[in-house]
């Protein structure tokens, strides 16, 4: 038996839907029938004829609709949603019809007179996300009546929508004050507003609620919200709303998605504070506007009388926890993002999980992205900077293969002549020379740039820890490893400082502190070269040939001298004083 085969084509399909359809037949059944039949018969079938339409499809609460064009399509819904709006006026607000309505433009199957496929139930999709007497449209319609109908629209970013296995950019056609539909008829192109900063991750910090009833508290919280605003600024990568914007929700009730809409934001930040007696509760959510969803959340207790730098620790607080958070929704966001719509910024963050990654496999896997991003924009800082780090990564812990470290130190270099503004970029650009140049003098004037750019950047003072603790400035080392773990104590990048604790501990004799934080490190040999020399030191012969046997299981090679060699320092003492005890140890 042949197989059936069906015919396919594209169109515009305009799904519509009574809004409230259920109450309004409890409400009135008769009624509420009449007068839906009537709007039918005088409004919609005219309409749909007179914009060469066909409802191919008629529900008791809504109808499919094809058309043989998007302009055709989202003039005809422009003009239903007016005249369904000039036809409710003066009605009782309890019995007016109103219609959500969703368009699409995509391949159906046809069989019949009815229609099938993605195109018809993405349309349909779209119209559950609308506001009453609204219109929301696909990207593929918003391209098709480009320059071709006078409209603004604006987005509502990517939703993810049942049964539709990837995720749909939505658009809305813009109303005015009076809930019309927008015709700006003087004008001939569609305005497709986009978040402020497309390319960015994107942020606003709203004011906090006072919960104390008490109104001398009213400048705590605007001050704390100012400061999380100044220090989330420092973040190049992160777009945020300024105070004067943000502050215009003030003292309002707010849906966190209405604010992502009009100051073009993905992301929102919002608190609160609340004093009883001589304590002080902050606390504070992150969400994302898109979905609503809580991205991170937490409070912080204080007393009052050290209200200030209660005020201080909040900022740091606040700002090392959801820096990461907002990076890896950022991550997810370009995971599911067609390959064909990825742009520098996209593919970099693609990358960033494999740089991360424990496994050489792995960091291998994000070059190639990186390199895709830097074809796009050649002078894109933070690129050079993790291809970089790969690149130093691979020749640390994969073989010491030359053109690594020459590849490594090209894009370092890069790194920091285009990155000037950019703390991440610098932080990782002086890391690698350190490393690979052993070029401290530079490398320490590039993390303190970095740090001037960015006070709360765990990454730049977790990677200034381990630096200077290579360099002999063994105080401030301590004190960046202790300030980047609290700044952001899950993050994956913690065993940088770890080290930077590891080996300054070693030095100054605090060996039992030193074995902890090199358990911590996970950085090659160096963490069990240092846990197996603390050991040593610390007279537990039975633990120390526990960790000989773990170090030959990790590194089968290894030699003393071989590992002294290419042991990063500028401190003859560190490395006689590691040197010495692996040999004790009894290792070769």
């Amino acid at each position: 038996m042949a197989e059936e085969r069906f015919q396919r084509r594209l169109a515009a399909i305009l799904s519509a839907d009574v809004v409230g359809y259920s109450r309004l037949m409890g409400i009135d059944e008769a009624g509420t029938l009449a007068r839906l039949k009537a709007m039918r018969r005088d409004l919609l079938d005219p309409l749909i004829a007179a914009h060469s339409g066909r409802t191919f499809k008629l529900m008791g609460d809504g109808a499919l609709v094809e058309f043989g064009s998007a302009v055709d399509a989202v003039t005809c819904a422009i003009e239903v949603q007016k005249q369904v709006q000039e036809r409710n006026a003066g009605s009782p607000e309890d019995s007016r019809i109103q219609f959500r309505i969703g368009i699409n433009v995509g391949d159906i199957i046809v069989d019949g007179d009815d229609i099938y496929g993605d195109g018809v139930n993405v349309a349909a999709r779209i119209q559950a996300l609308a506001d009453p007497g609204g219109i929301y449209i696909s990207r593929g319609a918003a391209e098709q009546v480009r320059d071709k109908v006078p409209i603004k629209i604006e987005t509502r970013g990517e939703q993810t929508v049942k049964n539709i296995a990837r995720p749909i950019e939505v658009f809305c056609i813009i109303a005015d004050d009076r809930d019309a539909i927008v015709v700006a008829v003087n004008k001939s192109e569609i305005h497709v507003q986009t978040p402020m900063v497309a390319d960015k991750p994107s942020i606003a910090v709203l004011p906090f609620q006072n919960m104390s009833g008490d109104p001398e508290q009213e400048y705590f919280a605007d001050g704390i919200v100012e400061d999380i605003i100044t220090a989330l600024s420092r973040f190049r990568q992160l777009f945020v709303v300024a105070r004067n914007s943000s502050f215009t929700y003030k003292g309002r009730a707010v849906d966190v998605k209405q604010v992502g809409r009009e100051l073009g934001v993905r992301y929102v930040l919002e608190g609160s504070v609340r004093k009883a007696a001589n304590r002080v509760r902050i606390t504070g959510q992150l969400i994302d506007v898109s979905n609503g969803a809580h991205l991170w959340a937490d409070r912080f207790d204080g007393g009052i009388e050290d209200i200030f730098d209660l005020q201080d620790q909040v900022t740091a607080s606040v700002v090392g926890a959801i820096a990461p958070k907002l990076e890896q929704a950022e991550i997810e966001r370009a995971r599911r993002k067609r390959s064909d719509s990825l742009d520098a910024y996209d593919l970099y963050l693609r990358a960033l999980p494999y740089v991360n990654a424990k496994s050489l496999d792995e960091t291998k896997l994000a070059l190639p992205l990186l390199e895709q991003a830097l074809a796009i924009d050649p002078d894109y800082a933070i690129a050079h900077a993790y291809a970089a780090w790969c690149h130093e990564q691979l020749f640390m812990h994969g073989g010491h293969d030359a053109d690594d470290r020459s590849i490594a130190l090209r894009h370092a270099r890069a790194a920091l002549a285009s990155g000037r503004d950019d703390s991440s970029a610098l932080a990782i650009g002086g890391f690698v020379v350190a490393m690979l140049d052993r070029d401290f003098a530079t490398a320490l004037s590039v993390l303190d740039q970095s740090l001037a750019l960015n006070s709360n950047s765990a990454l730049a003072y977790g990677f200034s820890a381990l630096v200077r603790a290579m360099h002999d400035d063994h105080d401030r080392a301590i004190e960046h490893a202790e300030r980047a773990l609290r700044l952001s104590p899950f993050d994956p990048l913690r065993n940088v400082p770890q080290a930077a604790l590891a080996i300054t501990y070693f030095v100054s004799g605090n060996f039992e502190r030193a074995a902890a934080a090199a358990a911590d490190a996970h950085i090659g040999s160096l963490r069990y070269a240092i846990q197996l020399a603390s050991t040593v030191r610390l007279g537990k012969l039975n633990e120390a040939r526990v960790a000989v046997a773990r170090l030959i299981e990790a590194v089968p090679d290894f030699t003393v001298a071989g590992f002294t060699a290419r042991l990063i320092s500028s401190q003859p003492e560190l490395v006689a004083a590691i040197s010495s005890a692996l040999t004790e140890a009894g290792l070769p």
